[in-house]
């Protein structure tokens, strides 16, 4: 893994702008760090990946499907040999502490698997608008994503629109139970979204973070491959999205972990691991006519 020295007495992640930072993600709503770690490193993180699928799909509800051909499953950290790794990166923690504060807990790891023959999602965020965002103005959660492939103009890259993540529509989502609500934007909207859009061709040893409210969509992969991508959800103290994930930590595990990782992972600690029965179904990824 590349990590870059800390440079003297200050703290490794101040070398990273917070006022780049802060721009990047509450003006475009997605930012990068190209080549953090490096090509072997990506190579394990690919095989851990691939096994876990493969273990997922022959389980009950262990992959849950988000389009034709594209699946997402959630995993346990102690699972992924280079956990630590991402959420001790100093880029990761300058992002959470800049954006999230001093006390932001991982609250989600999983991977995304689009493959062959997946298909263009429409437009969409991945949870309706909080009120910290819609009232405060306040980013209060962050998607961090890695490739574990080279992606290929074919292989189906990710799109975003770029400052979408203060779109707001769907404000009754939570109210009526509804949350796709929140999550579709109306399709009236789309041309402005194809208009923004920006292709993203992340390579192997790139990391990014977004708002996961930011507009966003997978595109069709025509290759003969898929494009999987790891999937690191971070929490402010106020957001409530880990009620919606279940990291679970062996005591073993947990005493292992350096103290500052395990003081922002969330989650419990269980005897032994439990099976993640995938529970957030969204159906709006499902429909080709949404």
């Amino acid at each position: 893994m590349n990590t870059p020295t800390a440079g003297g007495a200050a703290p490794p992640q101040q070398q990273y702008d917070t006022a780049a930072i802060m721009g990047g993600l509450y003006g475009d709503g997605i930012i990068a760090l190209r080549g953090a770690f490096e090509r072997a490193w990506v190579e394990r993180l690919r095989e851990d990946i691939e096994a876990l699928f493969e273990e997922a799909k022959r389980r009950p509800r262990g992959a849950l499907p988000r389009g034709p051909e594209r699946w997402y499953v959630e995993v346990h950290p102690e699972r992924l040999r280079g956990f630590v790794d991402i959420v001790s990166h100093p880029w990761f923690v300058a992002v959470c502490r800049a954006v999230l504060g001093p006390d932001y807990k991982v609250i989600e790891v999983g991977f995304d698997m689009p493959g062959p023959g997946a298909q263009d999602q429409p437009w969409h965020r991945d949870f309706p608008m909080p009120d910290a965002t819609r009232l405060g103005r306040r980013l209060n959660s962050l998607a961090f994503n890695l490739t574990a492939v080279d992606t290929t103009p074919e292989m189906g890259p990710f799109e975003v629109a770029p400052g979408t993540q203060w779109d707001e529509f769907g404000l009754d989502a939570e109210a009526t139970g509804r949350r796709e609500l929140g999550m579709f934007p109306p399709r009236e909207w789309f041309p402005r979204y194809e208009a923004r859009r920006q292709v993203r061709m992340a390579q192997m040893g790139d990391i990014s973070a977004r708002s996961a409210l930011t507009i966003h969509r997978g595109t069709a992969n025509r290759s003969d491959r898929s494009r999987p991508v790891l999937v690191v959800g971070v929490d402010a103290p106020d957001a409530r999205n880990g009620e919606r994930h279940d990291i679970q930590l062996t005591p073993a595990y947990a005493a292992s972990l350096p103290e500052e990782v395990r003081r922002h992972l969330g989650g419990r600690v269980v005897e032994k691991l439990e099976y993640i029965e995938q529970a957030h179904a969204i159906e709006g990824l499902l429909k080709s006519d949404y």
